[in-house]
């Protein structure tokens, strides 16, 4: 496995292109609006290194049988979900962000038992392309992007229907070694800071969409793909001098459009081609697993949301007013909540046909439909105790200025410390720094990895609802009603 500095390393040898606005980043390793969105991959190999987190960081591969990053491991059993789920709750405490390699996890087992699958049906040799293909990253400890999100163009037509028919990843040409592709991926969380990427349709397909019907794997320096990185509320504080105004300045997510212009992908790198009526499964797996992993990542994050606000009521001098210690409950109670169907969505799974395990699909999607409301309560009631000083306090700058204002020659930063005092005992300084790392985490760039991308990561609030109405069983429900009531009629 490897070191988080060879992970860091192992970056540079890439030739990935990326671009910032408008312009080609050459050194986009160290850019500092980047950098701290590796930082946060890097603890995913840190922590693997770690005795004291080994049983949740590691596993045992299931295809070589050699100790692996658990980023990289098929579900063998339901404990192997339920450390799942605790692993990204560890990791969102150590850097209350995204560290972006759950996607690539949750890729790699809804694919492998969707092509144990298409194999079955087919007898194609997708699964034994994916077995080989997962064996290189387990050997290697690579970080993969999952990408499942196309542009989608009019989202009333279906691929073949759109006017351009890039809106969706498709095979423009196929030949004896293999295929091309063109199209994007959205949305893309941290695909510039990964080896590989494993690309996956993002609906169900018709006959007509056989084209769009497409998975393969990708290196991320491939010839004809790119990123255009996707800005972040409050991104450009990371540009200026101090790190106070950041919030969390080591840390971070990361978002980009992948775009695909006529890349070769080579016969054993192909997973789908064509199967259109397996595109439903492998999107509905992957949307399970993915579900699930907000149970956890989210409720790490939380933890440290939920430790800033008692914080920040602390530094106030009101952290044993009774109104503070009830929202700090109810954060607590939701959080845990949120937790709970991680868990229990874990706790309730079962073997695919391929032999990896998978989430209870219903729980799985009422985790997420939690997810898409209690951060956001989380957040207002971190925004209640902070005060309007989290949104309201002059710049770092200030509070360093030497620049004489008062009559008995006081700077501005005498000025700054003065008035935006703390309790007694607490510096000014670190009240300041609690309120940034607050409105970092409620408003600024932190906030997309938390509150927005709870709402449409892994699919928006109607995307669970829709898979709620399917496997919620109503049918079976009215039987059981009908029993007890005594009702004969069918």
């Amino acid at each position: 496995m490897m070191t988080a500095k060879e992970y860091v390393e192992s970056l540079r040898k890439l030739n990935t292109r990326v671009y910032m606005f408008g312009e080609k980043i050459d050194n986009w390793v160290d850019h500092p609006m980047i950098r701290p969105s590796i930082n946060c991959v890097a603890m995913t190999y840190a922590l693997a290194q770690d005795p004291q987190y080994e049983e949740l960081m590691t596993a045992t591969s299931s295809l070589t049988g050699h100790k692996i990053n658990r980023f990289t491991h098929l579900h063998q059993s339901s404990e192997d979900l339920v450390k799942k789920v605790k692993m990204q709750r560890l990791l969102g405490q150590k850097t209350a962000s995204c560290f972006q390699r759950c996607v690539g996890m949750d890729a790699f087992n809804a694919v492998f038992s969707t092509t144990f699958e298409i194999d079955e049906k087919y007898g194609t040799h997708y699964h034994d392309n994916f077995k080989k293909f997962l064996t290189f990253v387990q050997d290697e400890d690579l970080t993969v992007d999952g990408a499942m999100t196309d542009p989608k163009g009019d989202r009333s037509k279906a691929p073949h229907d759109q006017a351009d028919p890039d809106m969706y990843v498709h095979v423009v040409e196929r030949r004896s070694d293999g295929i091309v592709v063109c199209g994007a991926k959205c949305h893309q969380t941290g695909s510039v800071n990964s080896h590989w990427h494993i690309f996956m349709p993002t609906i169900s397909m018709g006959e007509a969409d056989r084209d769009w019907a497409v998975s393969f794997a990708c290196p991320t320096d491939a010839e004809g793909m790119y990123m255009v990185y996707g800005r972040q509320s409050c991104d450009t504080r990371k540009l200026e001098d101090g790190c106070i105004d950041v919030g969390n300045s080591k840390f971070g997510g990361q978002e980009a459009l992948v775009v695909l212009d006529h890349v070769f992908i080579p016969n054993e790198y192909i997973f789908l081609n064509g199967e259109y009526d397996f595109a439903g499964m492998m999107v509905e797996r992957f949307a399970g697993y993915h579900r699930q992993s907000y149970g956890g990542c989210k409720v790490g994050v939380g933890d440290v949301v939920i430790g800033a606000a008692a914080l920040a009521a602390e530094y106030n001098g009101v952290e044993k007013a009774s109104a503070v210690k009830d929202k700090l409950i109810e954060m607590t109670h939701l959080n845990e909540t949120l937790y709970s169907c991680g868990i229990a969505c874990s706790c309730e799974g079962c073997p695919t046909k391929a032999g990896n395990y998978q989430i209870d699909l219903l729980l799985a999607n009422v985790c997420k439909q939690n997810v898409t409301r209690f951060p956001y309560e989380i957040v207002r009631l971190a925004e209640d105790i902070a005060g309007g000083l989290m949104v309201t306090m002059p710049s770092e700058k200030d509070f360093s200025s030497e620049t004489v204002v008062g009559r008995n020659g006081e700077t501005i930063g005498d000025i700054c410390n003065k008035f935006f005092a703390a309790r007694e005992g607490v510096s000014t300084e670190d009240r300041q720094r609690i309120m940034r790392f607050l409105e970092n985490m409620c408003l600024g760039a932190a906030a997309v990895g938390y509150r927005t991308e709870s709402l449409h990561g892994a699919g928006s609030p109607q995307a669970q609802r829709i898979m709620i109405a399917r496997q919620g069983d109503i049918q079976g429900k009215k039987q059981l009603a009908k029993k007890i009531a005594g009702i004969q009629s069918k």
